[in-house]
C-alpha cells in the first residue's frame, strides 16, 4: 500500500500551506447532517475488546449499530471502527475470544491498540506531566507532539514499519469502507487537530496507525501524527454534530486527564450535541469491568475478559438502545 499522501486534493482552509494537506481541516469543515452516528472511544487493547464485545452483544440481541450513517474512531476506537465497518460483530467477537492471552511486556503489545512505548506506566506518567504543564488544549497538543517527535527521532525506521504491519494485521480490510468513517489524530508538528476520511488520500492502515500512536510520532509522507485522543478527548463525539441520534461507547468512562474547564471530557461534548438537537446515549463500562481499563488497558491478557464484559453489557442494553436507535 502507498503510504505517501497525495498533495493534489485541496481542502478548504485559511492558509496556503494548509490547502496542500490531504486531511480534513475540521476547524472550517461544515458539519454533516445525518440520522445515526456511532462513536467509538479509545482505551487501549482492553478498550478495543470491550467495544467489540458491546457491539457484538447488541448485534446478537437483534440490534446492528454498525450500519450507522457515520462512524467515528479514536485511538484504539479507530481500530474498532475500521473493524466493524468491514467484518461482522460476531466474527470480531469470536476473534477477540480466540486470541491467545500474552503476558504483559515492557513494550506495548500489538493488541494494545497503540504504538510501542518503553512501558505503558512510563508513558502515562510522561504524558501526564506534559498535560499538567500546559495552559490550554492547543499548548498541550503542541507539547505532546514535540515529545513524540523526539521519541521518533531517537528510533530507527523499523519501529514505524513494525507498527504499521501490526495495525494492518488487525484490520479485516485495508480499504476505506463506502460508509462515512472518520479517524482522528493530531499533527505532531503543529498540534493541529486532524481527521482522516476516505477522501483524505491516506491509506486506512496509516490513518489508524496514526490515531493509535501514543509513543513515537507516526509518519505519513513528510508529516508526523500522534494519538487522536489528544484532539479533544478519547471519544471526539463532537464530530457527530448534526446527527439525530448519537451512540457513544467510551471504554475510559468519559474521563479526561485534562482540566475540566478545558471542556475535553465526554459530558461536555454530550451537552453540546444535545444543545444542537441530537439525542445521545453513552455506554460506559459497568462497575464490574472498570478494573480492566486505565492502568490495565495495555495488558493483552485482559482482552478476553474485557470482550466478555462488553458483550454482557451489550446484551443487557439491547432493548433500551433498540428503542433509541430505531
Amino acid at each position: 500500500m502507498n503510504t505517501t499522501p497525495f498533495s493534489t486534493r485541496h481542502v478548504t482552509s485559511t492558509t496556503t500551506s494548509d490547502r496542500d494537506q490531504p486531511w480534513i481541516d475540521v476547524t472550517v469543515r461544515a458539519p454533516a447532517v445525518g440520522e445515526r452516528a456511532l462513536v467509538l472511544g479509545g482505551g487501549g487493547g482492553t478498550g478495543n475488546a470491550w467495544v467489540i464485545g458491546v457491539i457484538a452483544g447488541l448485534f446478537e440481541a437483534g440490534l446492528d449499530v454498525t450500519g450507522a450513517d457515520l462512524v467515528i474512531g479514536t485511538s484504539s476506537g479507530s481500530t474498532a471502527a475500521a473493524q466493524v465497518t468491514s467484518a461482522t460483530p460476531t466474527e470480531l467477537f469470536a476473534a477477540a475470544l480466540a486470541a491467545a492471552p500474552q503476558p504483559p511486556a515492557r513494550t506495548v503489545a500489538p493488541d494494545a491498540g497503540r504504538g510501542p512505548t518503553a512501558s505503558a506506566t512510563n508513558h502515562m506518567e510522561r504524558t501526564s506531566r506534559i498535560i499538567g504543564a500546559a495552559d490550554d488544549p492547543a499548548e498541550m497538543r503542541r507539547r505532546l507532539g514535540a515529545a513524540a517527535l523526539e521519541i521518533a527521532a531517537a528510533s530507527d525506521g523499523s519501529v514505524q514499519t513494525r507498527w504499521r504491519a501490526t495495525v494492518a494485521a488487525r484490520l479485516p480490510s485495508g480499504q476505506w469502507p463506502e460508509r462515512r468513517l472518520l479517524i482522528t489524530a493530531v499533527d505532531a508538528q503543529t498540534g493541529a487537530p486532524v481527521v482522516f476520511d476516505r477522501d483524505s488520500r491516506v491509506d486506512l492502515v496509516d490513518a489508524v496507525a496514526a490515531s493509535c500512536s501514543s509513543g513515537p510520532a507516526y509518519g505519513i509522507g513528510d508529516r508526523r501524527f500522534i494519538d487522536g485522543g489528544y484532539r479533544r478527548s478519547s471519544e471526539n463525539a463532537d464530530l457527530a454534530a448534526g446527527y439525530a441520534r448519537v451512540l457513544v461507547l467510551s471504554p475510559l468512562g468519559g474521563r479526561s486527564r485534562a482540566p475540566l474547564d478545558w471542556g475535553m471530557h465526554l459530558a461536555a461534548q454530550v451537552d453540546e450535541l444535545r444543545a444542537g438537537g441530537s439525542r445521545v446515549e453513552t455506554v460506559l463500562p459497568d462497575g464490574n469491568a472498570e478494573h480492566l481499563f486505565g492502568a490495565n488497558a495495555m495488558n493483552p491478557s485482559l482482552r478476553t475478559p474485557a470482550a466478555r464484559a462488553g458483550h454482557d453489557q451489550g446484551s443487557a442494553l439491547a432493548q433500551r438502545l433498540t428503542e433509541f436507535w430505531r
